[in-house]
This record gives C-alpha cells, structure tokens and sequence, in this order.
C-alpha cells in the first residue's frame, strides 16, 4: 500500500492533482480543502495517502495530514461508505469536528455534508461510535451541540455561518451560553463581511 507520497505538484485539478516521484505521475485525488493547502506547481509536496483498490479499479487518495487520512479509512470502515462519499464528508468536516459531531450525536453537521440525509447521517454515528473508541472520550457525550446548531439555525442562520461559529467557540458549558457566544462570533463575521 502507498501510504505517503512525496514528489513535485506538476498538476492540479477540480477534485485532484498529479505528484511527481521517481520519474512516474501519480494521480491524487483529494478534497477541496486541501488542494487548496497544497503549494504551487512545481514545488516539493508531501501527502498521506490511501490505495483504494477495486476489481476494475485503483485510486489513490491524498490528504494533507496523518489525522485526515485515518479519519478517511475509518470512514472506509462504516456501513455505506465509499471512497467518494469518504471524500465528501472530509471535505465539509474535518475530522475534531465529525470526532464532535459522533460524540454529541450531531446529525445536522453530517447532514451538511453532499450525499448524507438525516437516516444515513443516523446510522453513520451509531457506525463511528465504536470505530473511534478512545477518540472520544472526553467529549460532551450529550447532544447540547446539536441544540445549539438546530437554535441558531432556526433564527434564520445559514450551516456555514453555524459550523464556522461553533468552531470559534467553546463547546463547554450551559447550551443558552454557547449560543450566546455563537451569536456573538456571527454577527462579528457578518459585521466584517458588510464592511
């Protein structure tokens, strides 16, 4: 298995890129989060990889970080989850957050991500619960997280302006306290965005 690459950028694409190595072109596929991490062509790039290999086909998949890539074969491990669907969550989460979304039963923040409904986003949890184990002790084992999500956006706020405020936040404490904060932190950012 190639499980790290290292080699030249000589190509960039929607949904991937080609690393040069040893003289061969290895074709990456990686979310848009970290393509957008990634230097400029022909610069030196290092990935974490993954080798999905299937009767009629092999891809490899890169991730910027160690963390992004076990997060993204734990994924592989769950009930209905495949290479792209994988993907697609590492691309709306990263993996604190869907490690936070598991343990505080946030079925919204899944449902956020392309190709996830609230039933699958259900049976994703009660899947990574258990594979994820010990990353999770320690976390609010409660769904005051989901509460404070379906609050604000039920005062007319947007999932992207949700998730990027709950990232500012302390995620500790009464759920009225963090949706103050919250609100807080989104009228900060929209106050910077109308200016």
């Amino acid at each position: 298995m190639i499980g790290r690459l290292r080699g030249m950028l000589v190509a960039k694409g929607e949904s991937g890129v080609v690393i040069e190595a040893g003289g061969v072109g290895y074709e990456v596929n990686v979310t848009p989060r970290d393509l957008t991490s990634l230097p400029g062509l022909g610069e030196e790039v290092v990935l974490h990889t993954h080798l999905a290999v299937r009767e009629d086909n092999m891809a490899l998949y890169g991730f910027d970080g160690q963390a992004s890539r076990d997060m993204f074969r734990i994924l592989l491990g769950a009930s209905g989850v495949g290479p792209a669907l994988a993907m697609a969550i590492l691309a709306t989460m990263r993996p604190a957050d869907l490690r936070q979304a598991v343990a505080t039963d946030d079925v919204a923040a899944l449902v956020a991500a392309p190709g996830i409904g609230k039933r699958k986003a259900e049976k994703l949890i009660l899947d990574l619960r258990p594979k994820l184990g010990s990353m999770v002790v320690g976390m609010a084992s409660t769904s005051e997280v989901a509460r404070v999500r379906e609050a604000l956006e039920s005062l007319g706020y947007l999932p992207v302006e949700v998730r990027a405020a709950l990232e500012e936040i302390s995620l500790d404490g009464p759920v009225e306290e963090m949706v103050r904060s919250a609100l807080k932190v989104m009228g900060r950012n929209r106050g910077l965005s109308g200016a």
